[in-house]
């Protein structure tokens, strides 16, 4: 039986070494002082899509991935795991986006690729924390959804059984197909790659990638046409352009505070009582500890 399934994966900022130079004068990210990564909660949402297709003859995964052009990193590393492959839906015209742009843009290629069993995506982004784009997409679809999953247990063609990890607990829902389902962090890590699959997509590459090369990338591409990744602008996907991009976007951010925290001077002590004794009133005193 033919199964589709598809991870929403985004390639972020690595939010988790900020330095000073992380924020440019006018209140934005600068995203050439950070790494660009794979996000964390969707290599988990990735992990459960593969072990999902394991489960179904005939099913496959592929990523939609929506950024500049260098995004289709994530699409190679996602094959490299274990997909089948993916889009990277790209273009200026999508620049600025917030959760509603965003969600919006996605819903529009998810209705390109066709007829999909299951959405999964992490549960939110290091770069936002927002937790919104997967339930958005949701709604957007007209699909149920189930939020805070932490693995999929079960799966048929009309019903899926999914572990959900909440803050007192757990539960354990079904619910139709198709589903979109968001993953927490502390579901299972994601699978190392796998040296056959990167060695076949280590070439793997969208249109932009192989014209930046400037290499006769034709022949190869040709022999084997699983190294193409689909890249897709707002030309190939249906839209209202008033719905993209920052004219899409009602959230405006009104003010960003740049905190850098910086070490002060050091002040040795010795083991004596009187020096503990200061120590701690001086800890008191600047409000410290108490």
């Amino acid at each position: 039986m033919s199964f589709k399934i598809v991870v929403l994966a985004k390639q972020v900022p690595d939010t988790r070494n900020v330095g000073k130079d992380a924020m440019k004068a006018d209140g934005t990210v600068n995203r050439a002082a950070l790494a660009a990564i794979y996000n964390p909660e969707d290599l988990n949402a990735l992990e459960q899509a593969i072990r999902l297709k394991s489960k179904i003859a005939g099913a496959t995964v592929h990523v939609l991935t929506m950024g500049p052009a260098r995004a289709a990193e994530i699409i190679r590393e996602s094959m490299y795991r274990g997909a089948d492959g993916g889009v990277l839906l790209s273009g200026r015209e999508f620049a600025g986006s917030d959760t509603l742009a965003t969600s919006y843009a996605l819903a529009c290629a998810l209705r390109k690729m066709g007829k999909i069993d299951v959405i999964v995506c992490g549960r939110q982004a290091i770069d936002g924390d927002t937790a919104q784009v997967g339930p958005q997409v949701a709604e957007k679809l007209g699909f149920p959804q189930i939020t805070y999953a932490e693995e999929i247990i079960d799966c048929t063609a009309k019903k899926i059984t999914v572990k959900r990890r909440l803050e007192r607990g757990v539960e354990i829902v079904k619910g139709s197909l198709p589903m979109v389902i968001t993953v927490n962090s502390s579901a299972p890590d994601c699978r190392p790659r796998h040296a056959k699959l990167t060695m076949k997509y280590k070439r793997a590459a969208t249109l932009s990638e192989k014209q930046d090369a400037g290499d006769d990338y034709t022949n190869i591409y040709n022999v084997y046409p699983y190294l193409n990744i689909p890249e897709w602008g707002v030309a190939d996907i249906e839209h209202d352009i008033q719905w993209l991009g920052l004219s899409g976007s009602p959230t405006k951010v009104k003010q960003i505070e740049n905190v850098v925290f910086t070490a002060k001077e050091s002040k040795r002590i010795t083991a004596s009582d009187q020096e503990m004794e200061d120590l701690m009133k001086e800890l008191i005193t600047n409000h410290t500890i108490g």
